[in-house]
């Protein structure tokens, strides 16, 4: 069969016979599900999935997931399953699922509180403490907490996404911890539920009180006794031990489970940094801080990355609140993504210098005075050290006081992580032994040996964290589907773990030990392993929690988790390099789940904010698409480029005939995504999640019948330029009652918008504006063609809002250019999105030639639409012949350099009201400067206009349009963009047509204008 021949396989349970899930795990769950489960129970092959990675390098598919609404249903699922023909069934509690190291992977189940556990559900301000659910995401808390004064200290790179209960199971911490702590320090009370299903309340207790819970015959009791015996008992040996570390030793505290002088007992510190082995935290009471009201960051300067390092404990003299620094590797990937645009101004390049790395001394304090006195004695040591000793490599540095640009630069910095992963080549840098913890002022010689060992292997790798602390984050590249590199990985590990015991530090700093687990006997020793092991077995005798981590139950025979275990390079090698390269943007997920963003106002990732389902999100269908094309490789299939030869729908299969087929879970996901692009820029990997869609809905409509609005999504832009001959006609034919009727009921879409009266033709023969193809456009004199400006038309512009087309022209006039209408050939867009692959690839050719025959010409080309502007560019250089020899600028790029000469030709009415700015999502992700640009045209004529953050508005090209997308569209617009355009006397300004439609349908009462139109309404 050769490959135009080939269709798409069906995916069953029968073919996927290793996936099934195991018959005491099916009996469990069904009878969960019987006894009335509040909650999700999801056995589904995608749902276990997206459980079975997080950000590390491993991988282990869980029988199925739990997402529990109440703490009553998680005690439900323990108790369950202490019958006897369940008593095999194994549990491991996950969060956020950030966990560098594996933490919450597991192959029984898993139980998720990420989804419904987000209760704030008491703040008290005056003693200065919260009680919130454990599902909780670390800003969110603080978002909640802010008015009044106060916030949760410990820091983390990923606390836009990681959830309290994450953060206590890991016992996580980061930036600021000298002064801020961990997040144990900060455990008042937690509630957690124990493997029996019964509930306990941990908080500290007076030794006299824990002897009094000990004496009883519970399991409470029981927990309490060992306790004693090991945290009372054996407080000598635990002393000498435990090394005096910022990061002391996480996972079952047993240092700061007993306060020998105040005599206090508290379990807690035992149960943060369990990493779910002990019990199911469900609720903690935490202890809050007084926000700073100053704060000052001063960004150092060096030569090299190892001057940085020896030069911190200088810094952390100085007094300051942190201490972080960031290696030239991780500088150089910043400068190539979207946020260095936000960040160079803070880190300017030091005039005949060379910038290899940097420290960021971060200052905090209440009185003003006091922060001022600290930076103006570092500022004045630091000019001493330029100035006498250079060898020192200290060679400049800034001072910021501005808290957005503070904000930002931290911003840089917690993307580190993700930044790394966008390293070129096969061999990508990996987290396994990236948080050793050693003293500081031995952290320049131990990072100078860790260094040696990674150049002895010549690997790269990048390089960041908390000084201060004596932490560094180290990421080696390997390519994990290479089973050498995956050797490696283990050599590598082996030689760190000997290293920090070397210089008396610990091998896990911040982010716990999952899979490193195994290390751990040598670090604490037979005597007070075998405490941990009587701890856990007190909690968990039959190793049903999150087994294998931390340690295994006194008494059994139970193994630790190994850093050998299956990783995720072990799936993808099983797919051929070329298709991974040809799905390279979903290949190249590192799980770091910067599109689990919580924050309305982000545009990544609409449909995770929407769903709260992790299969709509960028790496959850990343995660599909990986296992989709192993799946093919396993049956011989190839899905590089896409079907040549389209099959009649007759000859394809209903969707249903196939009910459990694999490829529905994946075009489920697909077809969530709004499009909208925000990954392709956002993700600091770049999995841009449009461009392997449409390859997938390619591939799966060769074997399933497309639905019949997809065929009206294709030919849109030739039937919208038909009907706008004759747009009144074509209006009353399209939205009568009947064809609404027919239109919802046959194809899917409400609320088309109607065709503009005039059309963009009837206004510009009726003005005798130029309306050309490329042919007379060439035929023009030289000297005429210098005056023009060519508007590249777009179907949403051109058919159904002629009037912004106009106000281009108008305004273009007034500036001394003649406007040119460039005949329409098509964009292309929606033909990408719904996977007409062909098609598209038809429709790009013939355009991309108009473009570079037009680009000859040396014209100014410009575009009004930002999502069919940047198809022009980023769809059509995959899929047409032709070369991208064109650039069409979108309207504010050009008017931000040829209006500095020609503005005063206008003169512009002040506004009586507030000018409000909603860039699109696909532009402020892709054009980070595009808002930028248009406050830089308002101030031509001193209009003041306020950019407003926004995620996606819910509309998103047809996807707002369709019946099944309702409820999300809407949604979406209530999260990001109702409160802000509804406010009174505020005219709102938006860049994009989808969202312009989009406020007129939800805000009915309001009206948007695209920037041009404002200025060609205004002008005097």
């Amino acid at each position: 069969m050769t490959k135009s021949e080939q269709v798409l396989p069906a995916y069953t349970a029968f073919e996927r016979r290793e996936t099934r899930i195991e018959s005491v795990y099916q009996g469990y769950l069904l009878a969960l599900e019987q006894a009335g489960f509040d909650g999700d129970i999801d056995g589904s092959y995608s749902g276990r999935l997206m459980a079975a990675t997080d950000n590390s390098v491993y991988q282990q598919l869980p029988q199925a997931v739990l997402y529990p609404r109440t703490t009553a249903a998680v005690q439900q699922a323990f108790a369950l399953a202490q019958y006897d023909q369940f008593r095999s069934v194994k549990f491991s509690p996950r969060g956020g699922g950030t966990g560098t190291n594996g933490q919450s992977l597991s192959a029984g189940i898993v139980v998720d509180l990420s989804r419904y556990f987000h209760q704030v559900a008491e703040v008290n301000a005056d003693e200065g403490w919260v009680r919130c659910q454990t599902g909780v995401v670390k800003d969110a808390l603080n978002d909640a907490v802010r008015e009044f004064g106060l916030f949760f200290s410990p820091d983390l790179s990923t606390s836009n996404r990681a959830t309290i209960g994450g953060m206590i199971n890991t016992d996580a911490s980061g930036q600021g911890s000298l002064v801020y702590g961990k997040t144990s320090d900060h455990v008042l009370e937690l509630k957690a539920v124990l493997l029996n299903g019964e509930c306990i309340t941990t908080a500290p207790k007076s030794l006299e009180q824990a002897q009094q819970i000990a004496a009883t015959e519970t399991l409470e009791g029981a927990i309490y006794r060992q306790v004693l015996a090991t945290c009372v008992d054996l407080r000598d040996a635990i002393e000498a031990k435990f090394p005096p570390l910022n990061r002391f030793l996480t996972g079952y505290d047993l240092k700061h489970c007993y306060d020998p002088e105040r005599q206090l007992i508290d379990v807690s510190r035992l149960l943060a940094g369990s990493e779910g082995t002990l019990a199911c935290i469900v609720e903690a009471k935490l202890n809050l801080t007084p926000i700073p009201r100053h704060k000052v960051l001063v960004n150092v300067k060096y030569s090299d990355f190892q001057s940085a390092l020896r030069n911190a404990p200088f810094l952390v003299k100085a007094r300051a609140t942190s201490v972080e620094t960031i290696d030239s590797n991780v500088l150089n990937l910043a400068r190539q993504d979207i946020i260095w645009h936000q960040v160079a101004a803070q880190l300017q390049e030091v005039e005949g210098q060379a910038m290899h790395g940097i420290n960021m001394v971060e200052f905090t304090a209440v009185d003003d005075a006091e922060i001022n006195e600290k930076v103006d004695s570092l500022t004045a040591a630091l000019d001493d050290l330029i100035n006498s000793q250079p060898e020192l490599g200290v060679i400049g540095y800034q001072v910021c006081r501005d808290a957005s640009s503070i904000q930002t630069i931290y911003a840089m910095r917690k993307k580190a992580v993700g930044l790394l992963g966008a390293t070129r080549g096969r061999r990508k840098p990996v987290a396994f032994a990236e948080d050793t913890a050693v003293p500081p002022e031995n952290l320049a010689d131990f990072i100078a040996e860790f260094r040696a060992i990674l150049n002895s292997y010549e690997l790269h790798y990048g390089m960041f964290g908390h000084v201060d602390a004596g932490v560094l984050h180290v990421r080696p590249a390997l390519d994990m589907t290479d089973p050498e590199d995956e050797v490696l990985l283990r050599q590598i590990s082996d030689q760190v773990a000997a290293l920090t015991a070397k210089y008396g530090g610990l091998m896990w700093g911040e982010h716990g030990k999952g899979y490193r687990s195994e290390y751990a006997p040598s670090f604490f020793g037979d005597e007070l392993y075998g405490e941990l092991q009587k701890i856990k077995a007190v909690f968990d005798p039959d190793n049903r929690l999150n087994p294998g981590k931390i340690c295994t139950p006194f008494g059994t025979t139970a193994k630790l988790v190994s850093v050998d275990a299956t990783k995720r390079g072990y799936f993808d090698r099983q797919i051929p390099i070329e298709v991974r390269d040809d799905y390279a943007a979903a290949m190249n997920c590192n799980g770091n789940g910067l599109c689990f963003n919580y924050a309305a106002d982000s545009a990544m990732c609409p449909s995770f904010k929407a769903t709260g389902d992790r299969r709509n999100s960028p790496k959850g269908r990343a995660t599909l698409i990986r296992e989709w094309l192993r799946l093919n490789a396993e049956h011989k299939f190839d899905a590089t480029g896409f079907p040549q030869q389209g099959r009649f729908e007759l000859f394809k299969q209903i969707p249903s005939a196939e009910k459990f087929d694999f490829n529905h879970e994946v075009k489920a996901a697909m077809e969530s995504c709004l499009a909208c692009k925000a990954c392709a820029s956002q993700c600091p990997v770049k999995v841009d999640v449009p461009s392997f869609r449409a390859k997938f809905l390619a591939w799966y409509y060769e074997l399933y019948r497309r639905p019949v609005k997809d065929y009206l999504v294709k030919n849109v832009e030739p039937l919208a330029q038909a009907m706008a001959k004759w747009p009144r006609l074509g209006n009353l034919l399209s939205h009568n009652p009947f064809s609404l009727w027919v239109t919802r009921k046959l194809f899917g879409y409400i609320d088309a918008p109607k065709l503009s009266v005039p059309s963009a033709a009837s206004r510009w023969k009726s003005r005798q504006w130029l309306h050309l193809s490329e042919h007379e456009l060439a035929a023009m004199p030289k000297r005429e063609l210098q005056q023009c400006v060519v508007i590249v038309q777009d179907p949403f512009t051109s058919f159904y809002e002629a009037e912004l087309l106009e106000a281009f022209a108008q305004l273009a006039l007034k500036i001394g250019f003649k406007p040119v209408l460039l005949a329409f050939k098509g964009n292309g867009k929606a033909q990408h999105v719904k996977g007409f692959l062909k098609s598209f690839k038809q429709t790009a050719d013939k355009v991309a030639s108009q473009l570079n025959a037009v680009a000859k010409l040396k014209v100014p080309m410009i575009g009004l639409d930002a999502s069919t502007v940047l198809c022009l560019h980023d769809e059509y250089a995959q899929y047409t012949k032709h070369p991208i020899n064109y650039q069409v600028q979108l309207v504010q790029e050009w008017l931000v350099d040829v209006l500095p000469e020609r503005a005063s030709a206008i003169a512009m009415k002040t506004p009586t009201q507030s000018l409000q700015l909603f860039t699109h999502c696909t532009e402020q992700t892709a054009m980070p400067k595009a808002a930028q640009h248009w406050q830089k045209i308002f101030s031509t004529w001193r209009i003041p206009l306020q950019v407003q953050a926004s995620g996606c508005c819910g509309m998103a090209g047809t996807f707002g349009h369709e019946v099944e997308n309702q409820a999300v569209s809407q949604k979406l617009y209530n999260l990001s963009w109702r409160e802000k355009v509804e406010q009174e006397a505020v005219i709102t300004l938006a860049t994009g047509f989808s969202c312009r439609s989009q406020v007129e349908r939800m805000s009915t009462k309001k009206r948007a204008l695209h920037p041009l139109q404002w200025l060609a309404e205004n002008c005097a």
